[in-house]
């Protein structure tokens, strides 16, 4: 992540340099605060379980390992390994976020014996069947949007959140705008609404059950993405979360993809 721009401009902003915001101003101010307080945590391992219903209320499910390392220069490395059921087991996804740039993605299928690269053209697809799409799952780099302060309003549980338009920078980007709430006193995401190509509402994204870790970084047991227009949904079940593994740059390269265990 550009840890230093984010720094920079909260610094500028909370110092009271900068008098009257404009909505743009305060979205990416807000935006910039979120991405500065979940810095610094090295990295990350965790299981979790992928549910997919679709619209008759049919489900099957999948258990996943998930590594992250964070990044300093630019975005985040992230893996995913499949292990249940047998037809996927060994699937590996790898993920290098980029901020400016469309994000690298690799995908190991065992049934091909081979690493597929992802076409940046081709990211609003869905990922192994889901309702996240490849570009759902790079992280949340502030260079990836423009942003638009549209309010303060209820999110739940007594929460008030701040309401954040998004445009996506990313040429081939599946969707027009995102809409997300972010929690004013932690500032952990809570929704967001995407629009497609035809800016209509086509997804929603919930983060449910926070927990705190190492007295600061905040993660959902559960994350959910409901989608309007085809009735499908697919639910993220999230547990043993781990940081300060001791993961490096080696644990996260495409040419052993087909190796990882």
């Amino acid at each position: 992540m550009k840890k230093h721009v984010a720094l920079f401009l909260a610094v500028l902003l909370s110092t009271g340099t900068v008098i009257a915001e404009t909505a743009r101003q305060k979205g990416l101010r807000i935006a910039t605060e979120a991405d500065v307080r979940d810095s610094g945590w090295g990295d990350t391992t965790a299981d979790m379980v992928m549910t997919l219903r679709n619209r008759t209320g049919k489900t099957s499910s999948r258990a996943i390992r998930s590594k992250t390392l964070e990044g300093r220069s630019d975005g985040d490395k992230a893996l995913s390994l499949f292990d249940t059921p047998a037809d996927v087991k060994g699937t590996a996804m790898l993920t290098f976020s980029h901020g400016l740039k469309p994000d690298d993605q690799w995908l190991y299928l065992p049934a091909l014996k081979r690493v597929k690269r992802i076409s940046s053209k081709n990211k609003s697809g869905p990922f192994m069947g889901s309702e996240f799409a490849f570009e759902d799952l790079g992280s949340q780099e502030i260079e990836k949007y423009s942003y638009k302060y549209l309010g303060e309003e209820p999110c739940g549980k007594g929460w008030k959140c701040h309401k954040i338009e998004r445009i996506p920078a990313y040429k081939y980007s599946g969707y027009t705008k995102q809409i997300a709430w972010i929690d004013t006193k932690e500032m952990r995401p809570v929704k967001i609404d995407f629009y497609d190509r035809k800016k209509r509402k086509l997804k929603t994204l919930t983060w449910k059950g926070y927990r705190e870790y190492i007295g600061r970084y905040w993660r959902a047991n559960e994350m959910s993405m409901q989608n309007h227009q085809t009735g499908k949904s697919t639910r993220l079940q999230w547990k043993k979360y781990k940081f300060k593994t001791g993961l490096s740059n080696r644990d996260f390269n495409k040419n052993s993809l087909a190796r990882q265990r």
